[in-house]
């Protein structure tokens, strides 16, 4: 099985009726689509790099090159994993966790998006919740940092909920404007001094080595 060689396909997060796994090429497929279906309204941008202005089917190409790319580029020290997330059975979006230098700086970074038919239903909170687990408690991160623009009241609000502090601002360039960009970051030590809803983490074991944290 394509696990026994890259043991992260057999990586699974659950937390409630959402789960977290690599997706399969076809599945990959699906993401895709759901995707170009629409995340954001047009007149916004959430991310940093404005992919989703892209026209179909190209949007679609570069969605499925990313994550061959994330896989492609693996390495212990500096690594990628775009899960995707479902939800009551259903493809409803993607949650990524990478770092760099992990096994000396123990810190993660996360990014996300869900489908308009998914939003605004907790499941965003959950699947941040999970892979903050994953970190923390399978991969003994220190820290995690995220980040969201001023007008992106959503990720904020998850963001906030789950304990994050305050780490400055930074100035981008989307769409060719100047827009602000809220930083937060959280300790390990913050993250366990809370309760959350329970994480079932699923064949972790295999991947700690490429993960750096063996």
């Amino acid at each position: 099985m394509l696990s026994e060689i890259w043991p992260l396909f057999g990586l699974r997060l659950r937390i409630g009726d959402v789960e977290l796994r690599l997706p399969t090429d076809e599945e990959l497929c699906t993401l895709a689509r759901l995707a170009a279906e629409g995340i954001h309204p047009p007149e916004t941008m959430p991310f940093e790099v404005p992919w989703t202005d892209v026209p179909s089917p190209e949007q679609e190409r570069n969605s499925l090159q990313f994550h061959w790319r994330c896989r492609a580029d693996w390495q212990r020290d500096s690594w990628a994993l775009p899960l995707m997330v479902w939800a009551g059975g259903l493809p409803a979006g993607s949650q990524g966790v990478r770092a760099a230098q992990f096994s000396l700086r123990r810190e993660v970074a996360t990014g996300s998006w869900l489908g308009r038919g998914f939003q605004g239903r907790g499941i965003g909170k959950l699947m941040r919740t999970a892979v903050l687990h994953l970190a923390f408690v399978g991969l003994s991160a220190q820290h995690a940092v995220t980040s969201a623009f001023d007008d992106n009241a959503a990720s904020l609000g998850v963001t906030r909920a789950l304990g994050y502090e305050a780490d400055g601002v930074q100035r981008k360039v989307v769409r060719d404007r100047v827009v602000t960009a809220q930083r937060f970051r959280l300790t390990r030590d913050a993250w366990l001094a809370r309760d959350h809803p329970r994480v079932e983490v699923e064949g972790l074991e295999p991947c700690l080595e490429l993960f750096g944290a063996d």
